[in-house]
């Protein structure tokens, strides 16, 4: 064998011309896709191809993200949604407060504005419970002596009249319904004038007005107002609408029943006339009726002496 042998290949270009070269080519290419845009469909075959490897690539870390934030949203909705519990429970409280105090506010304007003419002689007080003994129809009122409350102010509501106070403590009075059994209440038909004399019948919302002739004018619907003749209610105060008119022949009074104006069942507050204006009302001649029972008892005494 030879000492010198032939290399099978030829040598190529050396290495610095091949950079050269190269790099040459790689600047005329730019050049040209900056100029001319040459290679925008070579970019757009790369990019369809190399699009989907690398979503495939990415797409587990895609997938850890998405599961984090997942987890994440639904902590959050968590705390989110407890506190908005919390919240519409605080709102729903605040809510059913603020429609009392406003029915309250109604209620207490209404008060005012039905009894107008009273307004300067009353106490607003509020119903706290109801009498101990379940078959009477009382009501205790949270104002007493220390308010200046006596027996037998009359006590009236947005309405109409409730009652009056029959007991006073010292913090504390009892009110008497209207409905209380032998409750009785002067009242005149507001359509005719007629009057008469409403009593509890003891049963609740009714009130019954006896000794009526048959042949009275009261009807079905006829309002019943106080008369005012009694000096405790003041003239003027609905009282009852009648409701039942039962004028058999066969007796000589009719049956009517009515049911009354107002009601302590529906509102917390009442108002109590403090000091009803009775100055309008007809005062007796007392020395004429004195004169006239000296006239009686000397006349007696005259029969008397004669029978003798």
């Amino acid at each position: 064998m030879s000492a010198y042998q032939e290399n099978f290949f030829a040598r190529g270009p050396s290495s610095l011309a091949k950079l050269t070269f190269f790099s040459l080519v790689a600047i005329a290419v730019m050049i040209a896709d900056h100029r001319f845009q040459a290679l925008s469909v070579v970019r757009l075959g790369v990019s369809a191809v190399i699009t989907p490897i690398e979503q495939a690539l990415r797409l587990p870390g895609t997938l850890v993200d998405r599961v984090g934030v997942y987890f994440r949203d639904q902590q959050r909705l968590v705390a989110e949604n407890a506190a908005l519990k919390l919240q519409v429970l605080d709102l729903s409280a605040a809510s059913q407060q603020a429609t009392l105090i406003r029915s309250e506010r109604a209620y207490l304007d209404s008060l005012g504005a039905a009894n107008a003419r009273f307004s300067d002689q009353g106490l607003v007080a509020e119903i706290i419970r109801d009498a101990r003994n379940p078959f009477a129809r009382k009501v205790i009122i949270d104002k007493g002596l220390s308010h200046g409350m006596a027996a037998g102010f009359a006590v009236i509501d947005g309405k109409g009249v409730i009652g009056q106070i029959t007991a006073v403590g010292m913090l504390s009075a009892e009110v008497t319904l209207t409905t209380e059994k032998d409750q009785s209440v002067p009242v005149m038909v507001v359509r005719n004038g007629v009057r008469a004399i409403a009593v509890g019948t003891g049963r609740e919302g009714t009130i019954d007005l006896p000794f009526i002739p048959v042949g009275a004018d009261i009807q079905v619907g006829d309002m019943l107002v106080s008369s005012g003749i009694d000096g405790t209610y003041p003239a003027g105060l609905a009282v009852a609408t009648v409701a039942v008119v039962d004028k058999n022949p066969a007796f000589p009074f009719a049956r009517i029943t009515a049911n009354p104006t107002a009601g302590t069942d529906q509102h917390r507050f009442v108002k109590v006339l403090t000091s009803p204006d009775t100055s309008g009302y007809p005062k007796p001649d007392i020395k004429a009726e004195e004169r006239k029972a000296a006239r009686d008892r000397s006349g007696g005494a005259a029969k008397r002496r004669e029978g003798r």
